[in-house]
C-alpha cells in the first residue's frame, strides 16, 4: 500500500495543507494516502527571523514549497537567488540541490541545506556535526 508513513512523537506538530495537527499524548503512525499533500513536521521548521545566513534562507524557501506556502516555480527562482550570497560556495550547494529541487522534494532539499546548516554552525575543528533535519 503506497503511501507516506509518519511516526510522530507524543504532542507532535505537523501542517498538513496549511492546517496544524497536533498528535496526541502518545507515539502514533499515520499513512498519509493523497499524493501532493503538503506535510511539513514542525520541529523541522524555521521561523523567518531564523533565515539570517543564505543557507538558512535557502532552507526556508524550500520549507514555504514544502508547507505548500510557495509554488515549486516560484521556490526553485528564490532559492537560486538565496544561494547567490554563498559566493563561491553558491554553484556546489545549487549542483547538491538540483535533481530534488527538479524533481519538485522540497523535503529532500531541506534535508540536504539542514546538513549544511549544521556542518556550518558546527565548532571549528568539527565539520561533519550530524543534521536534525
Amino acid at each position: 500500500m503506497p503511501g507516506l508513513i509518519l511516526k510522530l512523537r507524543p504532542h507532535e506538530e505537523l501542517m498538513i495543507n496549511g492546517v496544524v495537527v497536533e498528535n496526541g499524548g502518545r507515539k502514533a503512525w499515520l499513512r498519509v494516502k493523497t499524493e501532493g499533500a503538503h506535510i511539513l513536521r514542525l520541529r523541522d521548521a524555521l521561523c523567518a527571523e531564523e533565515a539570517d545566513t543564505p543557507l538558512a534562507r535557502a532552507y526556508y524557501i524550500a520549507q514555504r514549497a514544502v508547507a505548500g506556502q510557495l509554488s515549486e516555480r516560484a521556490a526553485a527562482a528564490q532559492l537560486h537567488r538565496a544561494l547567490d550570497g554563498l559566493g563561491e560556495r553558491a554553484q556546489d550547494v545549487r549542483d547538491m540541490i538540483a535533481d530534488p529541487v527538479a524533481e519538485g522534494d522540497f523535503y529532500r532539499a531541506m534535508r540536504t541545506l539542514g546538513a549544511l546548516m549544521a556542518q556550518e554552525s558546527a565548532a571549528p575543528g568539527e565539520t561533519n556535526a550530524p543534521a536534525n533535519v
